[in-house]
């Protein structure tokens, strides 16, 4: 994901839970890629989200059956000059983000929006997508990588 020129919109999407809704692709037109979480639910979600932009999606743990498992637990993306690991919940990261040269960790599972940087390395989690949980928000994000620089967003769907 090298090729695209300064700067890269990746559309962050996490636990859409077989919900691909309208104001999710809206949020999503434009970007050059997508990085679904995981808790995708069904192959159908992914195939909508193709129709926009790449998509790098890394399994959730309601992510089950013969779909799911070509999906990997962990992905790992380079953009212009930022390493991106992806994985659903972020207990199950290991080792050390900064040392291993990874500038933007993007994780689901929580169903709640957080953007905090740690110890140089940004942490990004774009809440739920899908079924509203809770009283939660439900929302995405937004990923803007220029050179070695990367911010993030989140916004709300509803």
């Amino acid at each position: 994901m090298t090729a695209y020129s300064s700067p890269t919109r990746i559309g962050l999407i996490s636990d859409t839970h077989n919900l691909v809704r309208p104001e999710a692709l809206q949020h999503l037109a434009g970007c050059d890629a997508i990085i679904h979480a995981g808790d995708i639910c069904e192959q159908a979600v992914l195939d909508a989200l193709e129709r926009v932009a790449p998509v790098t999606a890394v399994r959730g743990n309601n992510d089950i059956g013969d779909w799911a498992r070509a999906l990997p637990t962990h992905a790992t993306l380079t953009v212009q000059q930022v390493k991106i690991r992806i994985v659903h919940d972020i207990d199950d990261l290991d080792g050390d983000m900064r040392s291993e040269g990874i500038g933007v960790v993007v994780t689901g599972h929580s169903h709640k929006p957080l953007i905090e940087e740690r110890d140089g390395v940004l942490f990004v989690n774009p809440g739920s997508a899908g079924p509203r949980r809770f009283k939660l928000p439900v929302s995405a994000g937004l990923l803007v990588v220029e050179g070695a620089s990367a911010t993030a967003t989140w916004h709300s769907l509803l």
